[in-house]
């Protein structure tokens, strides 16, 4: 005897915003890549741009641990885009700086990464666009802003920026 599926009384809204995730982190990566960058890199450049901030500040915004962050800040630097510098309000604290071209570049790879969500959200009637943009960022600020502690962690996306 076959067991019976039990039914489902909802849409399955973890499938609906883990895969329409999944497919703009790919046309990210692949439009990013264009330029020789990846999401995790635009992410250090932008973010370190916006003021100064030391490698452990900008993969907690990135959500990178600390391998990770290493790998992507040690590309940026052999790619000639930033490098680490002594923090000017800490001198113990080393900082990401961004050099002149890491500039140019984070300018031409945040208009990419702004073009992948206007092509996404063109996809959608002009009435859909600011409704769906409201309520993903009402369930970001609001009951899903908080990831819940569990014994046995789901594992995550590790990408912000």
């Amino acid at each position: 005897m076959t067991a019976m599926a039990p039914t489902r009384t909802e849409p399955d809204l973890s499938f609906l915003l883990d895969h329409t995730s999944h497919v703009l982190r790919t046309r990210m990566s692949a439009e990013l890549g264009e330029i020789g960058l990846t999401p995790r890199m635009h992410c250090v450049l932008v973010h370190a741009l916006e003021q100064e901030r030391t490698q452990a500040q900008l993969a907690e915004i990135g959500d990178m641990d600390k391998t990770t962050m290493v790998v992507t800040v040690d590309a940026l630097e052999a790619a000639g885009l930033a490098e680490r510098r002594p923090s000017s309000a800490d001198r113990r604290a080393r900082i990401i700086a961004v050099t002149e071209e890491g500039a140019k570049v984070a300018a031409k790879s945040q208009k990419i990464v702004d073009g992948v969500h206007e092509n996404a959200l063109a996809s959608l009637p002009d009435d859909e666009r600011e409704v769906l943009v409201r309520a993903l960022n009402r369930l970001a600020t609001g009951h899903l802003e908080t990831p819940v502690e569990s014994a046995r962690p789901a594992r995550r996306a590790r990408q912000k920026g």
